[in-house]
């Protein structure tokens, strides 16, 4: 399955059929001095997990990848990164949709911070994870979770590529991820770029000037998607003003 992938230059693959989760893998790998550049993706995972510490299913079948980072930036910076991820996936799907659409070929979106959808329902996630120590440059590992097949009853909306009408395997997913990856942060250029990311990230999301609902603890607060910030917090205007969101899970419409 890991044999025979044209990988870009500088970059690294390590597969296992089956891992605890694969983030936790690339940390280990980190832990151990390899260099950045360094994939780690399974056909299984044992204990997969999403941010904010909850699981994830790992149905075999689906994509779970991990790419560890040694960037030299501060932590700050490395927050740009789950953005810059979600827009690599969304253009992976776009580069397997263009050759696998049975039919029309689905309207993917992303939502803030890390999510990946058809419609109002989940298809892929974003977790970053990341480890400094001394005042060196973080380490960063960027896992990035697909739906291929689907993933089962999850209590809440899911899709799959296969039940959108795209029928790609394991490997060939990870391979246009790897791709797309490489190509957003060689636009990104450790922060530098960011701008370019921002505003693709907002050309693949929901339009600006939709409802957006956000859930903060307890509270929930709706207004209208004003886009990005210079550090990509989500901007929302609501009745009581512009609120900058850093924090928080986020609903398209009127509740979270």
């Amino acid at each position: 399955m890991q044999h025979g992938i044209d990988l870009p230059h500088g970059y690294r693959q390590i597969f296992y059929e089956t891992t605890d989760s694969t983030n936790a893998e690339a940390l280990r790998q980190a832990a151990t001095g390899q260099e950045g550049g360094l994939w780690i993706w399974a056909g299984e995972q044992r204990a997969g997990r999403g941010r904010a510490g909850r699981s994830w299913n790992s149905q075999v079948g689906n994509l779970y990848a991990s790419l560890m980072l040694r960037p030299h930036i501060s932590l700050t910076t490395a927050l740009h990164l789950p953005l810059l991820a979600g827009v690599a996936a969304h253009d992976a799907i776009l580069s397997l949709a263009a050759g696998a659409c049975l039919d029309a070929c689905p309207d993917i979106r992303l939502k803030w911070p890390n999510d990946i959808l058809i419609g109002n329902a989940k298809l892929g996630g974003i977790l970053l994870e990341s480890t400094s120590s001394n005042g060196a440059p973080p380490v960063v590992v960027i896992g990035t979770g697909l739906n291929l097949v689907p993933p089962g009853d999850l209590g809440r909306p899911v899709a799959s590529l296969y039940e959108a009408g795209i029928k790609v395997g394991v490997t060939e997913a990870f391979a246009a991820l790897a791709w797309t990856t490489a190509e957003w942060l060689n636009r990104w250029a450790d922060g530098a770029g960011f701008d370019l990311i921002r505003a693709a990230w907002q050309e693949r999301a929901q339009p600006i000037g939709s409802t957006v609902s956000v859930r903060l603890g307890q509270d929930i607060v709706t207004g209208t998607f004003l886009g990005l910030d210079d550090m990509g917090a989500l901007r929302l205007a609501t009745s009581s003003g512009e609120r900058r969101i850093t924090v928080g899970d986020v609903s398209l419409g009127t509740e979270a």
